[in-house]
């Protein structure tokens, strides 16, 4: 049985969805004004090995990624300018220009850190009718209130209002100042009304604006899932503010917390602080690729480190990765081509779904996969393919790695260099070894033979 820590009842349960052969999981998504950065990916890679996992459950997995294309200010006190808007000043470019763009620039990053797309993609501007609706409902169960700059949310009529943080007062500290009319820290934008003229606004039944950014999760989330959903996954700097008023508007409506299992993801860090476009303090899917490093080495990097601890990150530790990434391709190829006769590796597909099962435990997942890799006594075939059948849950592509194609220059030195080790010349032998390794080849020592990749 899969168990999984749920946030709301802060402590890990078994995962039990409403339907037993389906699941459905929404993810909060990107804000498209700029790139996302390694940050940012580490919630999609979390919730990707989720996915995953449970597809090898045997369940089939409905998920929903949402793209904020307006609405997201600056401030989490409903005060400051909209991203997108922000965005479309600094690169001269139309807010919709600006969203497009970096909402396919974010998709490609997730293809290249191989997360599976999910089901269904959902925009915010295509569902401003039923923010509209939602608004509507929330006012007339008595839950709003108007100010001059918008429609509010009510929190002092929700009583437990922030029990997703475990705690009022860090609901509360998170969100000192009070803004402008609003009855206390905590309520927060539902509509807000144009102040200026805006590239992206609608009229309202209170006023031309545009939608709050909490206001837009949920109305994506009802309009495709029956309520309560199973799943909803973000990084836990959504916990204090935008999934405590997800779940505020839920109480509201449905007198539920809208999803069953809510699951956060920590932070990625570098030099020790959380890594934030405004702290500039930032690395890219781009920027890796720029540097030389496969993608899939951030990926292997995530892995090593459960999804509920910081992840520290440097361009040290992802050439770290990179190596270890390359050595395990490395050895997935040696064990294809080997044919040679041994045990079953039952025991370590057990250790491998014990480990997974227990909350997405992927730092010993992996370690149970390098203990099958250095197990000599597996039947070289069915290790091979029991490697694949991890693989499927921790994504690193294992069925696509390819031979190097040896030039014959190699090829010739490789022979010599055998000839040398025959005759216990470990000088010449040595030599040989340093040559093709200035070369960009690694050099592998068998009994027989000398294996480069």
């Amino acid at each position: 049985m899969i168990k999984l820590y749920n946030t709301l009842k802060r402590k890990k349960e078994i995962f039990r969805p409403n339907n037993q052969k389906r699941v459905n999981f929404y993810s909060c998504g990107p804000t498209v004004y700029w790139f996302a950065h390694l940050g940012n990916l580490r919630s999609y890679l979390f919730a990707d090995i989720l996915k995953r996992t449970l597809r090898s459950d045997g369940l089939k997995v409905n998920q929903i990624i949402n793209i904020t294309d307006v609405g997201h200010l600056t401030s989490d006190e409903d005060e400051g300018d909209d991203k997108i808007e922000m965005g479309a000043k600094r690169e001269n470019k139309t807010a919709r220009q600006i969203a497009d763009f970096y909402a396919k620039v974010f998709k490609d990053d997730l293809k290249a850190l191989n997360i599976i797309a999910p089901d269904k993609w959902t925009k915010a501007t295509d569902y401003i009718k039923e923010q509209i609706e939602l608004v509507k409902k929330l006012e007339n169960k008595g839950y709003t209130y108007t100010t001059n700059d918008g429609v509010y949310f009510d929190t002092g009529k929700i009583k437990d209002y922030g029990k997703l943080s475990g705690s009022l007062k860090r609901t509360h500290r998170a969100r000192i100042k009070k803004a402008k009319e609003k009855k206390r820290p905590t309520d927060f934008a539902l509509w807000k009304f144009s102040t200026t003229k805006r590239q992206m606004e609608w009229d309202s039944p209170w006023g031309v604006g545009f939608p709050g950014w909490h206001t837009e999760c949920v109305a994506m989330a009802i309009n495709n899932f029956k309520v309560p959903f199973d799943i909803h996954t973000g990084g836990i700097d959504h916990i204090p503010v935008h999934h405590s008023n997800e779940i505020a508007q839920s109480q509201a409506l449905f007198k539920n917390n809208l999803a069953n299992y809510w699951l956060h993801n920590e932070f990625l860090t570098i030099d020790n602080k959380r890594a934030s476009k405004s702290k500039g303090n930032i690395a890219t899917v781009g920027k890796l690729i720029e540097k030389g490093y496969s993608p899939l080495a951030y990926r292997y990097l995530a892995l090593t480190a459960h999804y509920r601890s910081k992840l520290s990150f440097s361009w040290q530790s992802i050439s770290a990765s990179q190596k270890s990434l390359d050595n395990l391709y490395d050895k997935v190829l040696e064990i294809k081509r080997k044919k040679t006769r041994g045990k079953n590796p039952d025991k370590y597909e057990k250790e491998f779904g014990r480990a997974i099962a227990d909350d997405l435990d992927t730092p010993n997942a992996l370690a149970v996969l390098w203990k099958l890799i250095k197990d000599n006594k597996i039947d070289s075939e069915k290790k091979y393919k029991l490697l694949l059948s991890f693989d499927k849950i921790l994504g690193l592509n294992l069925d696509k790695i390819k031979e190097r194609k040896i030039p014959q220059k190699i090829r010739e030195l490789v022979k010599k260099r055998d000839q040398y080790r025959s005759e216990k010349n470990w000088v010449k032998s040595d030599a040989i070894r340093k040559e093709i390794e200035k070369m960009g080849y690694t050099v592998k020592d068998t009994k027989s033979e000398t294996i480069v990749g």
